[in-house]
């Protein structure tokens, strides 16, 4: 478990494929610090397994489906991301509870500055668009925030948007203070709204079940009424 409280912003020093994955190696001589084979890092939102370690860098798999759902794939030697460790027990909990599981990506609309502050818009997929609330909490690129503004319900599910605020220290300590329109970034939405979505969904398929169950029922008592008398022996 992360917060969302960026450590460090590391930098790709390697991504070495290996089959359908990479093996990324990232410089980061903080969150290194203290790493053992086996622990995990958040990288850029998404939580990485170290498989190597030096005094200043680790490396990590990124499996395929990670790959092809976020924004890793498109990873190169010298970019920057940002690094937290997971979380201990007994630390203050800054941000809110991120788990390094993202759920997609969204792309940078466009960038307003402001009196010392910088608000970014982010299309959202329709798939995704019901998971992010306004106030709500939102990982984006492993940054803890709170959505700003949503778009209406009037707009088409496909034009989807939401925005949050970045302040001076966001956008100096992370990689977001580099990001511009068109760029992709991952996103994790908050996991109580994705555990509500997953009841609803299970209630919902439930209800039509039942439903479809009564209609066979009802067909198949229909259909006994209006048999002919003695067509079972027929």
């Amino acid at each position: 478990m992360f917060t969302g409280i960026i450590e460090e912003l590391g930098t790709v020093t390697a991504v070495d494929e290996r089959g359908d994955s990479v093996a990324l190696t990232v410089r980061g001589p903080l969150v290194v610090s203290d790493a053992q084979h086996g622990d995990s890092i958040s990288v850029s939102g998404v939580c990485l397994t170290v498989v190597e370690q030096s005094p200043e860098t680790f490396t990590a798999f990124v499996m395929k489906q990670t790959l092809d759902m976020s924004a890793h794939g498109s990873l190169r030697a010298g970019d920057r991301v940002n690094l937290e460790r997971a979380a201990s027990v007994g630390d203050r909990l800054g941000g809110h509870i991120v788990q390094g599981h993202i759920d997609g990506t969204a792309t940078v609309l466009l960038t307003d500055d402001g009196d010392g502050w910088r608000r970014v818009r982010f299309a959202l997929t329709p798939e995704l668009s019901p998971l992010v609330v306004d106030k709500g909490s939102i990982a984006i690129d492993g940054v803890s925030l709170t959505v700003s503004a949503v778009s209406p319900e009037s707009v088409a599910p496909d034009a989807a948007w939401f925005e949050v605020s970045l302040i001076p220290e966001t956008l100096a300590a992370t990689t977001l203070g580099a990001r511009g329109p068109g760029d992709r970034v991952n996103i994790e939405t908050d996991v109580l709204a994705r555990h509500v979505r997953r009841m609803l969904r299970l209630d919902a398929a439930a209800a039509a079940a039942a439903a479809a169950a009564a209609a066979a029922a009802a067909a198949a008592a229909a259909g006994a009424v209006g048999a002919p008398v003695g067509a079972e022996a027929r």
